[in-house]
């Protein structure tokens, strides 16, 4: 499928606002940019749910990016096995807080570059951190983000490729919304446009929907 129309924009925001009006990350990270950069490696084919639960423990026994820093590959492992990918995981998230420490006082960089310098950041945790920490435009493209706005007729529902849906959708949705409609994306997706069994009749969003257009 093409895309048939393009979506007014400023229509499904005025409409997922009030539905969502906190539009917060899902991942409980308490303010702390820190946690919100490992629970965001950690949220990589694991659920926020999940993320939620196995952070506890983890900033439980390494509370700050120096105690990471220095922590043993083996036992951060063992503790954030539950996500899955756990040794990648806990290797990455030791080495960024080494270069943190080393590099930048153990702060979280401001910038794009800084960011995606550090192990196992890519574009969708960099550009979370720069929103939700420093209120920098961004467009987090998730695979909700990604699917949903395909499906909105944004682009090709075909196109997957992340900076490609990034640098689109960052030409469409106004700078300052972009943070607050990527984490509504994601309440939207669970609640309306899941991947499987969406509920097209009951969307609020249908009429702008490429998709549920095509329902009869």
């Amino acid at each position: 499928m093409g895309i048939e129309f393009m979506p007014d924009i400023y229509k499904i925001i005025e409409r997922l606002n009030p539905l969502y009006p906190d539009a917060l990350c899902s991942l409980e990270f308490e303010g702390d940019p820190w946690r919100l950069l490992v629970m965001a490696r950690l949220s990589a084919q694991c659920t926020d749910e999940r993320v939620n639960i196995v952070s506890g423990p983890l900033f439980e026994r390494f509370p700050t990016v120096y105690d990471m820093a220095e922590a043993e590959l083996t036992e951060v492992e063992e503790l954030v096995r539950p996500c899955g990918l756990y040794h990648t995981k806990a290797q990455s998230i030791i080495a960024a807080a080494k270069m943190l420490v080393e590099q930048h006082d153990g702060q979280i960089p401001q910038t794009m570059e800084e960011l995606l310098a550090l192990p196992g950041i890519g574009r969708k945790i960099a550009n979370l951190i720069l929103g939700d920490v420093y209120g920098i435009p961004g467009i987090v493209a998730d695979t909700h983000c990604i699917r949903i706005n395909g499906k909105l007729g944004f682009y090709d529902p075909s196109l997957k490729d992340p900076v490609k849906v990034e640098r689109i959708l960052s030409g469409i949705v106004p700078p300052e919304e972009q943070s607050a409609y990527c984490h509504r994306m994601v309440l939207f997706g669970r609640e309306y446009c899941m991947a499987r069994s969406p509920r097209c009749t009951e969307c609020p969003l249908r009429d702008e929907c490429d998709t549920g257009k095509s329902i009869k």
